[in-house]
């Protein structure tokens, strides 16, 4: 592959700089959340299943919507913009929140942004890149977005140091950066309009392709069982990390992907997709099963840099299957779909995980995550992919 093909439109390398405001400002705040609900405001350890289920249910519906209205509208930058101002301000509800309520609230805040923007923004990126550079590009952006997930809980790491316990003080500070990633989007990413397209929702799976529909069953069986992080970080402070190293855990965890993830998206553009969501599966089954196991920091340490490696194979990788068996002229739609699975398993993913974490034990719901992610994997295993592997369906 020449130089030439491989450069990416300034379109898609000015999304991958709003991710990284984007996640450098959210992963500021998140790792503190659990922390700051359970230990600042009070709230039993089933709120936080119940607020992550809750969150990630809303955005996951508007995913769908979102991907359908891009369509219809053939505008996908409004709806992206919507979403990352409303994510920005969401920072601003949190510092002000002062019950687990406020808390839901805020998050609802920033899932609402998630939902309006995640599939328009996978479209503009498809869009801006040809079929080849597919793994390129959404590594790419995964890469940016992961240096962002890396310099955020450092920033709030460096700022507790020096006002120790001011989480809200944080959570004011992470408003900043994510205002300026609003502003690049506003003024950097172009994108042509095309025809408007009258296009009908897809409620069902049966508009979808038999290869797309199997691959959402082996993602949703797999999301099933992936709760949210939140639990990865109360089982850290079970272990006696507290707000400020929480933060520095999660930094040192993203860490491991700044500079993988572009470099998975090339080989999955090379390889295809498949080999490398199996080994992030397996490699996300061994990771829980450690965190059933541990006993002791150390062992966090060890398990989160692990959980970065997973991330690095599946988040861009993903995406970019997704464009691959998506129909062309309905990819706002389809890549909704997408989202909607994964977000609405995250309700009963999380109710799950906080029910069995509060009433059996810490490590039950490492268990069932690691035994939903090995048959997710064989399910990816069986799928069969006729002249898809290569990752290019036009």
């Amino acid at each position: 592959m020449t130089n030439q093909s491989r450069r990416l439109t300034r379109t898609v390398q000015a999304l991958g700089w709003v991710s990284l405001l984007t996640d450098f400002a959210s992963k500021m705040v998140y790792p503190l959340t659990p922390f700051f609900l359970t230990s600042m405001l009070g709230a039993p350890v089933w709120t936080v299943g119940l607020i992550e289920g809750i969150a990630e249910s809303t955005a996951s519906i508007l995913k769908l919507y979102s991907g359908w209205l891009s369509d219809w509208a053939g505008r996908r930058k409004p709806f992206a913009l919507a979403g990352y101002s409303l994510g920005a301000l969401s920072k601003l509800g949190l510092a002000l929140s002062g019950t687990w309520g406020h808390v839901l609230g805020a998050r609802l805040f920033d899932r609402i942004g998630k939902g309006l923007r995640a599939a328009p923004r996978d479209v503009l990126i498809v869009e801006n890149c040809t079929a080849a550079q597919r793994g390129q590009a959404f590594g790419l952006h995964h890469s940016l977005e992961t240096v962002g997930e890396v310099l955020g809980p450092l920033v709030g790491f460096v700022f507790l140091q020096h006002s120790v316990g001011n989480y809200r003080g944080v959570f004011a500070i992470a408003f900043f950066p994510a205002l300026l990633g609003v502003l690049i989007l506003l003024t950097q990413v172009k994108e042509q309009r095309p025809q408007t397209r009258k296009a009908r929702p897809q409620f069902t799976l049966r508009g979808l392709s038999p290869t797309y529909r199997q691959y959402l069953l082996a993602v949703t069986l797999f999301s099933l069982g992936n709760s949210s992080d939140v639990f990865l970080l109360l089982r850290a402070q079970e272990l006696s990390f507290t707000g400020s190293t929480l933060l520095l855990l999660y930094a040192a965890f993203n860490l491991v992907a700044v500079g993988l993830g572009l470099i998975a998206g090339r080989l999955s553009d090379q390889i295809g997709r498949r080999p490398l969501l199996v080994s992030g599966y397996l490699v996300f089954a061994i990771t829980y099963l450690g965190f059933a196991q541990a006993e002791t920091p150390a062992i966090i340490w060890l398990l989160f840099m692990l959980y970065g490696l997973y991330g690095t194979l599946t988040r861009g990788v993903q995406k970019a299957f997704v464009a691959d068996l998506v129909h062309p002229n309905r990819r706002g739609a389809e890549t909704g779909t997408f989202h909607m699975v994964v977000g609405l398993s995250a309700l009963p993913a999380s109710l799950i995980a906080g029910w069995l974490y509060a009433t059996v034990s810490t490590a039950a719901p490492f268990y069932v995550s690691s035994v939903a992610a090995v048959i997710a994997t064989l399910l990816l295993m069986r799928m069969h992919l006729p002249s898809l592997e290569s990752g290019n369906r036009e």
